[in-house]
């Protein structure tokens, strides 16, 4: 495969730029406290330089008032208060009052636009923030327009909150909880079950990763926006604020519900019965209160474990879904094999219900803050309801963990040739398009369920598709040794001798 095109995003090329300038003010402050000060002042130029293009655009017309709230409202552009706009907040940069003047702009702006009351940071002002560094801050994102039209048409400001998020999970590392999917993954998912109308739900949503590629998808498949529902649970109240903003700042309408005991014991959508289920849950929690849950209506395929909550999410998906209903979510590998406290009973009820459609397995150190090796599950209400080609009694599996490429020494990212292998293999697999599927040695294999059984209902595409021949493992090795070089260089530029000698240990071991 070729390794010419390993970026999965679509950077604006100033993302790296802007980062290392604004984690450099980060001085000593942790970054899970610092992403929201972060966060929280993108979201505000944002919705400042939205409206001050509308504000001036009206101002010179002489029939219209420019400090109209409605003619803002009625198009769908947040209305901001004098004393909340970016302007007075540059000028005001320098002050040693910018914390709270900035913390007044948050309360000024949510009175004024209730989707998002209770929303936004206001915490600008605490002792602990240092508000030269705050005021520098102010002055750094002054420079970088995100909210204007032509801003928007290249979603400028979504690329940048997203790259801000990626990175900001990287420096938290596992102490980030489970808010943060990386984009490639979210990609698989939604590219899979293709979300063009309906009901989207997540239990689990995080920062929103999932809605914010649901909607990518549909404008890039020439959909409407408007064909889609969006209903979301978190946990985590700091979280729901993200993924509250993370939607606002994209102009998706949406329903996200918080509450602090999370979508087990306060299911907020009880009665939904959603197209599609797209989740990244916090998969192998210990401590999901499992013990008080013994006798429950979601657990039809049996009683899920008190000590992991995998399959608990797996059931609580399935409650969710139509009758014709698809499903798409991260797991933990050893939810494909595990035989332990009944977790291999209720697979092997899912497998017999003909409810898994696909699996694959995931390389390893693509998430930033999730150390266990992960898979990816599709699920299939209905496999023979018209939509595609009938698949009863079938399997996909697919094998990736080779694929992708060291970013660094501790994460991977998969490349957009590699994610259309997947997710097309998946399509014409589902008979949508002319193409006919075959099996791949090494990489994919459709499986009836005679073949599981014999398997012991293990899910674990490695005991399926076979391994790859030798030259082809030395080929992505080799091209994963290449991008690990160019790596190393960019690392070591001041450093040539240094440079040279671990390039040269490295050479030893090919």
């Amino acid at each position: 495969m070729k390794s010419k095109k390993k970026n999965n995003g679509d950077n604006l090329g100033f993302e790296e730029k802007l980062w290392r300038a604004a984690d450099k003010l980060r001085s000593n402050m942790d970054a899970s406290e610092y992403k929201h000060v972060v966060l929280g002042l993108i979201f505000l130029k944002y919705i400042s330089d939205s409206f001050e293009e509308k504000h001036k655009e009206l101002f010179e017309d002489k029939n219209s008032d420019p400090e109209d709230r409605d003619e803002y409202i009625s198009i769908n552009v947040f209305w901001v208060p004098k004393n909340a706009r970016w302007d007075f907040l540059k000028s005001n940069a320098k002050d040693p009052s910018i914390g709270t003047l900035i913390d007044n702009a948050m309360l000024a702006i949510e009175k004024e636009n209730l989707s998002i009351k209770g929303v936004l940071p206001k915490d600008y002002a605490r002792p602990a923030l240092d508000k030269t560094r705050l005021g520098e801050l102010v002055d750094l994102f002054s420079n970088i327009p995100l909210g204007d039209k032509h801003s928007r048409s290249k979603d400028v400001l979504g690329r940048v909150y997203e790259y801000f998020l990626g990175k900001f999970a990287m420096k938290e590392g596992q102490k980030s909880g489970q808010y943060y999917t990386p984009r490639s993954v979210v990609k698989i998912l939604v590219d899979m079950i293709e979300p063009f109308h309906g009901r989207i739900f997540d239990p689990c949503c995080g920062s929103g990763g999932m809605f914010v590629q649901s909607e990518k998808f549909i404008e890039t498949h020439g959909g409407k926006i408007g064909d889609i529902s969006i209903y979301g649970q978190e946990s985590n109240q700091t979280t729901w604020r993200l993924c509250k903003m993370n939607l606002a700042i994209r102009g998706i309408d949406s329903k996200i519900e918080w509450n602090s005991q999370g979508s087990f014991h306060n299911d907020a959508f009880k009665d939904l019965k959603a197209d599609f289920v797209l989740a990244n849950p916090p998969f192998n929690d210990s401590d999901w209160g499992g013990d008080r849950l013994r006798e429950d209506v979601r657990w039809k395929y049996g009683i899920p474990p008190v000590n992991n909550s995998n399959f608990a999410w797996i059931q609580h998906f399935i409650h969710h879904l139509k009758p014709d209903g698809i499903a798409g979510f991260v797991l933990a590998n050893s939810s494909l094999t595990s035989e332990t406290s009944n977790e291999g009973g209720i697979r092997k009820e899912m497998i017999e219900g003909d409810l898994v459609d696909c699996i694959i397995v995931l390389p390893t150190q693509l998430f930033y803050n999730a150390a266990v090796p992960a898979c990816l599950w599709f699920l299939s209400r209905n496999k023979t309801n018209g939509k595609f080609r009938k698949r009863k009694g079938e399997t996909l599996f697919i094998d990736v963990k080779n694929f992708g490429y060291l970013v660094d020494r501790k994460h991977r990212e998969l490349r957009d040739e590699e994610i259309s292998k997947i997710t097309d293999t998946y399509h014409i697999w589902r008979g949508e398009t002319k193409q006919t599927y075959r099996d791949i040695l090494g990489f994919c294999k459709s499986v009836n369920l005679e073949e599981i059984r014999t398997k012991k209902y293990s899910l674990n595409p490695s005991a399926y598709v076979g391994f790859e021949s030798i030259e082809e493992d030395k080929t992505k090795f080799n091209e994963n040794f290449s991008a690990l070089e160019i790596n190393l260089k960019n690392q070591f530029k001041k450093s040539d001798e240094l440079q040279d000698q671990i390039i040269a240990n490295l050479k030893k071991l090919v």
